[in-house]
């Protein structure tokens, strides 16, 4: 069932939410040549600790971490482990949720580290990111849910590359997987009416070759079964009576 968000609800998740924000503009920094996947996990402890917030993912479902950072054919899930040291070219995705006064936000980036990027995955970096964006514009009061999974597939396809069906966005808020499961495919005018209230995750992740997955020995990190390079970039949104705010965004 999906719970509609008061105003008063939407501020509280907005507020979690920027403290997701801050987080992977910290993080950031350390998408370099010889820094770690736990050097982001140290950094974003701090910045939630400072916050008064919690983080959302560690004890979720026993997953043992702040952050979920996957690099390269690592779509998402990845362990931000001491061992993870990033390499010029690499694309590395950050995933993070917090909960702050009993509300939850998550969003998601893909950095890319050195000033090296060849053009293919340029162009898988900026299409992931262009999905979002047309699939937040058009997620407003009367619409439905398929609108937005058109939207993003769309833009994705149309450079030739894949987006993941296994995993998909989600109502986020309270709980920090609600209904409705907000896919990255769909048609035009099929699914759920979109609401005032709503408030969504909505994440493309996206594969440079084909979208099939595995998920590694760990049990947690999903990577593209052809081992083709993936990225993944989140806002949490709030549908209001003037269209749709990101609510992730400091």
């Amino acid at each position: 069932m999906v719970r509609l968000k008061s105003p008063e609800e939407i501020c509280k998740i907005e507020f979690a939410a920027k403290i997701v924000a801050e987080v992977l503009a910290v993080v950031e920094a350390y998408a370099v040549e010889g820094a770690s996947a736990n050097d982001m996990e140290r950094a974003a402890e701090d910045v939630i600790n400072r916050r008064g917030g919690i983080p959302a993912f560690k004890g979720y479902n026993g997953y043992p971490y702040t952050l979920c950072v996957s690099v390269n054919e690592e779509v998402i899930h990845g362990f931000p482990l001491k061992a993870k040291v990033f390499s010029e070219g690499d694309i590395v995705s950050v995933d993070c949720g917090v909960v702050k006064d009993g509300f939850i936000g998550d969003a998601a980036r893909s950095f890319v580290v050195g000033s090296y990027l060849c053009e293919k995955d340029r162009l898988l970096m900026e299409r992931t990111e262009e999905a979002l964006c047309k699939g937040i514009e058009v997620a407003v009061a009367g619409n439905r849910l398929g609108d937005i999974g058109f939207a993003v597939q769309s833009c994705v396809e149309s450079a030739g590359f894949s987006v993941i069906r296994d995993y998909v966005g989600h109502g986020v808020g309270v709980s920090l997987h609600e209904d409705p499961q907000v896919p990255n495919y769909g048609r035009q005018g099929s699914g759920m009416l979109l609401r005032t209230g709503m408030t969504l995750a909505i994440e493309p992740m996206v594969a440079s070759g084909h979208y099939s997955l595995e998920t590694l020995e760990d049990g947690w990190t999903v990577v593209t079964e052809d081992r083709s390079r993936a990225a993944h970039f989140e806002h949490d949104i709030a549908i209001m009576e003037d269209g749709p705010k990101i609510l992730s965004r400091l």
